[in-house]
């Protein structure tokens, strides 16, 4: 199951869910904050750390969960 961030135009909470593909609501999960389904998917960034050496060298290391 895939992790997404969404953000709550009702309250303006921003949370993660799991989502099941063939989940109907999956769309627009309902927000754990104030129950409303005014909720829309975030654009998520990957952060990435440096050794210090040249990023030729390959010395970034992804945080996310597929590592």
């Amino acid at each position: 199951m895939p992790l997404y961030a969404y953000h709550c135009d009702d309250c303006d909470h921003d949370f993660e869910k799991l989502v099941r593909l063939s989940d109907p609501n999956s769309n627009t999960p309902e927000c754990p904050g104030c129950q409303s389904r005014k909720t829309r998917k975030r654009l998520s960034t990957i952060a990435a750390i440096s050794s210090g050496q040249s990023q030729s060298a390959g010395a970034c290391v992804s945080s996310g969960p597929f590592r």
